[in-house]
């Protein structure tokens, strides 16, 4: 990324957290985290090397060694050596585990009436057993025995729960950050709720916990006073010991604000998108062509897309859509468009490694999602300059296209979402002007304009004490 940021981050070491970071899985929540990682790396962090990412899936040495260099294989990480695995490092130089996490473990046991699943080094060694918390939503926050193995296969210890695992891990890598300096401030973006509820007690005092968000924390029918999600309730009694929370939206923070109380707790800080190197003039473009960016998900309704566009080519024979993502709805998708035939106009088409790509070729971007968590494909739309079809659905659609860009039809009308798209693709000084209103709109979501954001919220952390502490 050669965009670079007014934003000047504090000093202080930083430090990004994910559950995991694998290519090509989690949608654009894997995307959103490694691009706020690159942004920041060229806002200046760290002399633009950017923030160390730390993850805590339980893969291999050498899987975790083929999702680095995967992503650096597509400039999604300035820096493969400063991506970091718990398990990567759990072992000790002689066998069974390391030090740091031989010194966490207190005498104890695995427990009998669980099975575990063994972690080892690359010589075959166990180094952890991890307790397995079948159908369990809330494994995380289990208290089960961890168990931590000596050098002669034996059980050294145990500690008690993920929480206790993973938080010995993140202390030991914040002393090796500090390098002896007890006070030198450290700023951790945790970038998962799971991970957030289990770090909230974490009273470093010279540690702020940064915590972002990434997804809608309603339940149908998604109003503001809706049932929270259930995977969100327990957050919630958290929320005021992080140091901030970064909501991806303005309507977001509100709603919760409004529900919950106004605290300074809650920022709104966007998950970024570049700017387009240039914008395809229309001329350019495919005719008829419409486009869908998404994972092929019950949630992103993309059977409405393909009933509304048995209508569109009714009166626009030459539309075609083309829909790429890969997912557990593919099979009974591709037979909704056998049975309303229109394989000769929409077409699954799988991943794609250049989106931009298909943004540029496309004279509509539709989207059909029943909620987001702020609307990265639609934002990547407007970036390239493709006007937005979209269900008005919280969060994202909304603040997106507030400034133009694109026309938002009422939540799963089918007959309006045919309309609008016959509008845009029939009607040629409608889409000039949206093209330019969505290059215009784009801009709330620069990484310029997000990162200014971010470096705002960490000195405002920096400048108070620790949640956490006081």
């Amino acid at each position: 990324m050669n965009v670079k940021s007014h934003a000047e981050f504090p000093d202080a070491e930083y430090v990004v957290l994910s559950s995991r970071l694998i290519p090509d899985r989690d949608g654009g929540y894997a995307l959103a985290t490694l691009a706020r990682a690159r942004q920041m790396a060229a806002a200046g962090v760290h002399g633009g090397l950017g923030p160390l990412l730390l993850t805590l899936d339980p893969g291999t040495p050498a899987e975790h060694a083929q999702h680095r260099a995967a992503f650096a294989g597509r400039d999604l990480v300035v820096d493969p050596h400063r991506m970091r695995n718990l398990f990567d490092e759990a072992g000790g130089s002689h066998g069974g585990a390391a030090g740091w996490l031989r010194t966490a473990a207190h005498p104890g046991e695995p427990d009998p009436a669980l099975e575990y699943r063994m972690i080892e080094d690359a010589a075959g060694r166990p180094m952890v057993g991890l307790p397995i918390i079948a159908g369990d939503p809330d494994w995380h926050v289990t208290t089960a025995p961890i168990a931590v193995y000596d050098e002669r296969h034996a059980v050294a210890g145990v500690v008690d729960g993920f929480g206790a695992l993973y938080r010995a891990w993140l202390e030991h890598v914040v002393d090796g950050l500090r390098a002896g300096d007890a006070d030198r401030p450290v700023v951790v973006v945790c970038e998962s709720r799971q991970l957030g509820e289990l770090l909230a007690g974490w009273d470093d005092p010279a540690l702020r916990l940064v915590h972002a968000i990434h997804t809608i924390h309603l339940e149908p029918p998604f109003t503001p006073d809706a049932s929270l999600n259930p995977l969100w309730s327990r957050w919630f009694t958290l929320a005021e010991r992080f140091d901030a929370v970064l909501w991806p939206t303005a309507a977001q923070r509100s709603d919760v604000q409004d529900r919950f109380g106004a605290s300074p707790v809650h920022v709104v800080v966007p998950n970024a998108v570049p700017a387009a190197a240039s914008v395809t003039p229309l001329a350019a473009r495919v005719p008829g062509r419409v486009v869908m960016l998404n994972r092929l998900a019950p949630g992103k309704r993309i059977d409405h897309a393909i009933r509304a566009f048995a209508a569109v080519i009714e009166v626009v024979p030459e539309a075609t859509l083309d829909v790429f993502g890969d997912g557990s709805e593919h099979d009974p998708l591709q037979r909704l468009i056998d049975e309303l035939g229109l394989d000769a106009h929409v077409v699954l088409r799988g991943l794609t490694d250049d989106p931009g790509r298909e943004l540029d070729a496309a004279s509509v971007f539709l989207s059909t999602s029943a909620f987001e968590g702020q609307g990265l494909s639609i934002a990547e739309a407007l970036a390239h300059g493709c006007p937005v079809v979209a269900y008005d659905v919280r969060y994202g659609p909304g603040d997106l296209l507030a400034a133009g860009g694109g026309l938002l039809v009422p939540d799963g009308d089918i007959d309006a979402l045919s309309a609008a798209m016959v509008e845009l693709l029939t009607d040629i000084e409608l889409r000039a002007r949206l093209t330019a209103e969505a290059v215009a709109a784009a801009r709330a979501v620069h990484p310029e304009h997000a990162m200014d954001a971010l470096a705002q919220a960490v000195a405002d952390v920096l400048a108070r004490p620790s949640r956490r502490t006081t």
